[in-house]
């Protein structure tokens, strides 16, 4: 029999890796990053009665496989939560679900098929002229994707037996006809999934009189590994009287959250009218290809009095800094606090992010792990940590997670981890921490990176400030492990090569630098970077990363060529 487990007793979780990889070390055994699993040891209150039934949350981290050519894979760098329901005793009471149970059967499958509907689309009008040739229309959507998936409204719909709010999905477009029962069954819990995050902060709304509108954005991780973007905005309905606010939330397979920002502009502009003025402009959306970096693709659109609008929706051409605004990261923090962030995350500790705003949230948590490329963050990430997952917290695995400051005291009762103040009125910027943040990297390069970034404030537009602050941070990783390809060795023609780590570290002249190095090694990012290189065959490699490269090793041969 189960022991009965208090209504108040926190429950048990379990956190993996999501791709378990098998590798074959040089000493001959097998390495596999495996399950590990926690308990928590201590109870607390909750807001929500919890029935005495045995629980067990599954929460996977993202893992993205780095492309062949070494640059980081276009789209989201890395997930937010995905989650997977284990066996629930039930308690004395079969009629009622407490909240953990509810979520646990809201995650409890997902479609392995989800990426045939994207593939699926076909535009219905040409958005091109009918004179541009196919070569044309290749460049130009060069992505082979479209998109999103569908438009979702979310409103809070007070329950009847109490006085809170429940998040409902009151629309959907485009509606899903035609599905089998099974894939149905696993859309609706898809969906209520999305609920959860558009509304993060449970059940306790008040109607409202005035609500200033934000956008937000975070990533649903299915059991395969792959990943749907979901791009929200929060505002207060058309009406009279005091109502709570409502969520539009974009379901897509693409990262771009400038793009979908812009509209989430259109959608909101036309829900001012009628909400039947957002159909037409989603069904022409939908219809067209995403453009490839660099392109536009133009939205034909009618509205009442106005008149038929051309939208131009542009990608940036640096499209792997598309889902990413460095701007909300400094006005937050100094450039020396987040060289303290970089240095806990790039040695993958664990790192929690306090604010109020969820746009702030979002968009802080996306741009620091963007400071890791080339490489990519392997373990749990949640952009904004719905209330019923602060447990998550607990975890001893590596983390990224972004908490609202209400939630405060529920994180900082935890031991070996970096907690940081995002907020406008913060008395500290680091609220906990290790204690050994500000020597984890080599001072000389600590100092370079500071003067790279001093120019940031003069940029004049976002993408020039990303540039400057990913070049920052890019220069960085040339300098300490750019160097790898020289130690990956091929025994035979098409065989996969050997990474010699410790000629790698030992290569390496000085002395803080290696020490740095050592420990860069082991982490997981590193790892899967490495697999990735010793499955592709010796050659040039092409990619921003091993371009700069290349640019610093030439410029290490003049400077050597001038001393002699």
């Amino acid at each position: 029999m189960e022991p009965k487990v208090s209504p108040n007793t926190r429950r048990s979780f379990c956190f993996s890796s999501l791709r378990v990889k098998k590798r074959q070390e040089e000493d001959g055994f097998k390495w596999r990053r495996g399950v590990r699993s926690f308990s928590s040891l201590r109870e607390a209150s909750r807001n929500e009665s919890v029935p005495g039934e045995d629980g067990t949350l599954q929460v996977h981290s993202v893992q993205d496989q780095v492309k062949n050519t070494g640059e980081q894979p276009k789209g989201n760098l890395i997930s937010d939560v995905a989650g997977k329901h284990s066996t629930v005793q039930s308690g004395e009471d079969d009629g009622r679900q407490g909240a953990f149970k509810r979520f646990s059967a809201m995650w409890s499958s997902f479609r392995k098929g989800k990426r045939d509907r994207v593939n699926d689309l076909e535009p219905t009008e040409p958005l091109v002229n009918a004179a541009t040739n196919d070569t044309t229309k290749q460049h130009r959507y060069a992505s082979g994707q479209y998109f999103f998936e569908y438009l979702v409204v979310v409103s809070l719909k007070k329950t009847k037996d109490s006085n809170n709010y429940q998040p409902q999905i009151t629309y959907q477009f485009p509606k899903r006809d035609g599905m089998a029962r099974f894939q149905k069954e696993e859309e609706e819990k898809t969906l209520k999934a999305i609920t959860l995050f558009c509304f993060p902060e449970g059940i306790n709304w008040a109607p409202l009189t005035e609500y200033h509108s934000e956008t937000f954005s975070f990533v649903l991780t299915e059991i395969d590994g792959s990943r749907r973007n979901g791009y929200c905005r929060r505002l207060l309905p058309g009406g009279k009287g005091a109502r709570p606010p409502e969520a539009y939330c974009i379901i897509s397979t693409l990262a771009c959250f400038g793009l979908f920002s812009k509209i989430f502009d259109e959608v909101e502009k036309r829900r001012q009218i009628s909400m039947a003025m957002i159909y037409p402009f989603m069904q022409k959306l939908r219809e067209s290809p995403f453009p490839a970096p660099g392109n536009t693709v133009e939205i034909k659109s009618f509205i009442p009095e106005s008149g038929t609008e051309i939208i131009s929706l542009t990608r940036p051409l640096d499209s792997w800094l598309e889902h990413v605004n460095f701007a909300t990261l400094f006005d937050c923090l100094t450039d020396t606090e987040i060289l303290v962030v970089f240095a806990a995350a790039v040695l993958e500790r664990r790192i929690v992010f306090i604010a109020d705003e969820l746009g702030t949230l979002s968009q802080v948590i996306h741009a620091v792990a963007a400071l890791l490329y080339p490489f990519t963050w392997q373990h749990t990430f949640i952009s904004i940590v719905p209330e019923i997952l602060i447990d998550v917290v607990m975890a001893p695995t590596p983390y990224l997670l972004g908490v609202q400051k209400h939630l405060l005291d529920l994180v900082t009762d935890q031991s070996d981890l970096l907690v940081v103040d995002l907020s406008e009125d913060k008395k500290e910027t680091f609220i906990a921490s290790v204690g050994d943040e500000g020597s984890l990297l080599p001072p000389k390069l600590q100092s370079e990176i500071l003067e790279a970034l001093s120019d940031w404030q003069k940029a004049s537009t976002g993408e020039e400030l990303n540039r400057v602050v990913s070049e920052a941070f890019l220069h960085f990783f040339v300098k300490t492990v750019g160097h790898y390809a020289s130690y990956v060795k091929y025994s035979q023609s098409g065989e996969s090569g050997l990474f010699e780590k410790r000629r790698f570290y030992k290569a390496i002249e000085s002395k803080t630098t290696r020490h740095f190095v050592k420990k860069f090694i082991q982490t997981q990012m590193f790892d899967l970077f490495i697999q990735d290189v010793e499955r592709q065959q010796p050659g040039p490699h092409q990619g921003v990363f091993h371009k700069k490269i290349l640019e610093y090793q030439d410029k290490k041969k003049r400077e050597k060529t001038k001393k002699h």
